[in-house]
């Protein structure tokens, strides 16, 4: 059965085409549902994960980073929740709402038509660290305080989970004063580069602006890491275009995916 859910993600076949070997597609199926509700994956994620900082050294501990991506995996088409409404009309509010527990299932609406966000932190060995998915349509910005509070690095021995590292690489749009406050409330270490429409107004203001942020433009080119582990997700059919109706399923799907990436790379 987890040949067949690892097999699917790869191919994105429809379930009902798993070749005869891996048993009943419908078992394949509830089985690949369940542990992407009650939170499996992610669990086997924590397990793939132990230590990874430590197994970096100075890389991770303490002048470690995660890089955040400036924008989403890819263009992901999925299902709406309900049929979809005539082109000269407005869908619903609640069109993309979960009728059975009133969650949204991360759909959005935006020219290219139902869009997923998926935003990743990854290490510098280009694998995922945590993720969040969100509607296509949803600024990066918003979720970075939700991508950071996701972080749960466990020992390898005893000791509570790291969830902080010592440097966080991002690009231009998380330049921001509420990010770069939060980061360093938490002794993080900012490397996002000002954007020019700040740094023209930072020098309009003069002595009142204050001191520009600090950056290191040498740190900021290990950035691309995080581009990398996109194109390793991009690899999985089922990520790169979601089949899913409903949110939790494909983020599930994207578990699956970050559990191969792990252990074809594991901590050593």
């Amino acid at each position: 059965m987890i040949n067949g859910v690892l097999r699917r993600t790869r191919t994105g076949s429809p379930w009902r085409d798993l070749p005869a070997e891996f048993g009943n597609w419908k078992t394949v199926y509830m089985r690949h549902r369940r542990w992407s509700r009650d939170g499996t994956g992610q669990r086997m994620l924590d397990e793939l994960r132990r230590g990874c900082d430590q197994a970096e050294g100075a890389d991770w501990t303490p002048g470690g980073w995660i890089p955040l991506p400036p924008k989403h995996i890819n263009t992901l088409q999925a299902h709406p929740a309900r049929p979809q409404p005539c082109p000269t009309q407005r869908a619903p509010p609640n069109a993309f709402h979960d009728q059975s527990t009133g969650v949204r299932k991360a759909l959005g609406r935006s020219h290219g038509g139902l869009t997923t966000k998926v935003h990743l932190a990854a290490d510098r060995r280009c694998r995922p660290v945590t993720r969040v998915v969100t509607a296509g349509q949803r600024n990066d910005a918003v979720v970075f305080e939700a991508v950071m509070a996701r972080i749960r690095v466990h020992r390898s021995g005893r000791g509570r989970p790291r969830t902080r590292p010592g440097r966080v690489l991002a690009d231009k749009a998380y330049s921001s004063r509420a990010i770069r406050a939060s980061l360093h409330r938490r002794g993080i270490t900012a490397t996002i580069p000002e954007p020019a429409d700040q740094q023209a107004n930072r020098a309009r203001r003069g002595p009142r602006s204050g001191r520009p942020p600090t950056f290191d433009p040498v740190r900021y080119k290990e950035r691309n890491v995080v581009e990398r582990c996109v194109n390793k997700l991009k690899a999985f059919r089922s990520v790169a275009s979601r089949y899913n109706k409903r949110e939790y399923m494909f983020a599930g799907t994207v578990d699956v995916a970050s559990i191969r990436i792990w252990l074809r790379d594991p901590v050593t």
